[in-house]
């Protein structure tokens, strides 16, 4: 089975919101094993949004529309939808008195008057009951084939997803052991795509009927394995094979499955080996310490840290000899190092892992160009400090730095 989705809003081409509601919605029919055709975005337009949904429906015969379903003016997809299918729009007498009882029991006072139009349903439409706000979604099912119309409402639109229309478009597809889509994803960090695809370089052909993706990110290259319209009952064990025929080639660089974050890594083990971590920064003004506190439970091992930007502060808090910033400058590994011992000395812990370096665009030199980073971390008696140069703008620069030392900080475990 597959379908297309028309996401609707001039909002969503003027950039000025994200369509999260796509994402959400590719994820949730993938996970159905519904196949999503194609997505298209257009705007506030009666006649664009009838062309996208007569155009989708001749190649599918099923789409899904989002947006436009509100009450003021410029929401007119009900009312496309409904001359396509030749279904005029007549009150649901029984919906708008649910929808005065719905303001009057929120305390919003009376319902505007603009609401009413959210009670007007196509002729023959079934309607999805709307949990999380006012517009009902709407199913409509005639000659031109099906459509299906969701609110804009990230929210609301997820809830209808998930609880109305994914259970309808389970019960279309055939009964027994259904046909699914399934990934699993393998994250990697400390090399580059390239590298990756030469060292993976004809696994493609021992995966097979599963497929391989690169998908390079700020934090690494992570690979996503596939299994495509198979069995339920089979898609598990054809992904677990195909990560285990791809795992042993990646090494080290190989952290994590899933969506787990390198923090997350570091501060398992960390735990598991009885190590309480401190950071060090500079360039990346924060970023470590942020990645770390971000998972639950992070106070189990992480206790802080100290962003050191300025010089004066390596010095009077990390300790970093001002003959040495002198001699070497704040970018070297020689700091680097000071500033490691430093803070875990200052925090009185056995791990700890210090960053600085040039985030750019100005203030690099051809000594130490923009991108030159310089690490140190410690983990009981194990220490690294190495100096690595990244390619970029300066927030590119400071999230790859970031995962870096956080990187560094998961090899010295022991």
């Amino acid at each position: 089975m597959e379908l297309e989705l028309v996401t609707i809003g001039n909002e969503l081409l003027l950039g000025f919101t994200l369509d999260t509601n796509a994402v959400e919605f590719a994820t949730a029919l993938t996970e159905a094993g519904v196949r999503l055709a194609r997505t298209t975005t257009v705007a506030d337009d009666g006649p664009a949004i009838r062309d996208a949904v007569v155009d989708g429906l001749k190649r599918t015969g099923f789409v899904v529309t989002t947006g436009g379903l509100g009450p003021t003016r410029d929401d007119i997809t009900k009312k496309v939808v409904a001359d396509i299918f030749d279904a005029p729009l007549e009150l649901d007498v029984e919906y708008l008195e649910k929808l005065r009882e719905r303001f009057a029991r929120l305390g919003r006072g009376p319902m505007p008057e603009t609401n009413r139009t959210q009670a007007e349903v196509p002729r023959g439409a079934v309607k999805l009951k709307n949990r999380w706000g006012t517009a009902p979604g709407l199913w409509l099912e005639g000659a031109p084939g099906v459509v299906v119309m969701l609110p804009g409402v990230p929210r609301e639109m997820n809830g209808l997803l998930r609880e109305e229309l994914v259970p309808r478009l389970k019960k279309r597809m055939d009964g027994g052991d259904a046909l699914v889509i399934r990934s699993k994803m393998l994250r990697t960090t400390g090399v580059s795509e390239s590298a990756l695809a030469d060292v993976l370089h004809g696994v493609d052909e021992q995966l097979a009927p599963v497929t391989l993706a690169y998908l390079p990110n700020p934090h690494g290259a992570d690979l996503r394995l596939t299994a495509w319209n198979v069995p339920a009952s089979e898609a598990e064990a054809m992904l677990e094979r195909s990560a285990g025929v791809i795992q042993p080639l990646l090494g080290s660089w190989f952290y994590a499955e899933g969506d787990t974050d390198l923090a997350e890594v570091v501060l398992n083990g960390l735990q598991q080996a009885g190590h309480k971590l401190a950071v060090a920064e500079s360039c990346t003004g924060g970023l470590v310490g942020q990645r770390l506190t971000a998972i639950a439970g992070a106070s189990a091992v992480f206790v802080g840290g100290v962003v050191a930007y300025d010089d004066s502060v390596k010095e009077s808090i990390l300790g970093v000899p001002h003959d040495l910033l002198e001699a070497v400058g704040a970018v070297s590994e020689e700091v680097a190092e000071a500033m490691v011992d430093g803070v875990a000395a200052r925090f009185g812990v056995d791990a700890a892992v210090a960053v600085t370096g040039v985030a750019g665009p100005s203030g690099g030199t051809p000594e130490k160009p923009v991108g030159m980073v310089c690490l140190a971390a410690r983990v009981g008696q194990a220490r690294k400090v190495t100096t690595v140069h990244i390619p970029g703008d300066r927030d590119g620069v400071r999230q790859r730095s970031a995962q870096a030392a956080l990187n560094l900080v998961r090899r010295l475990i022991p």
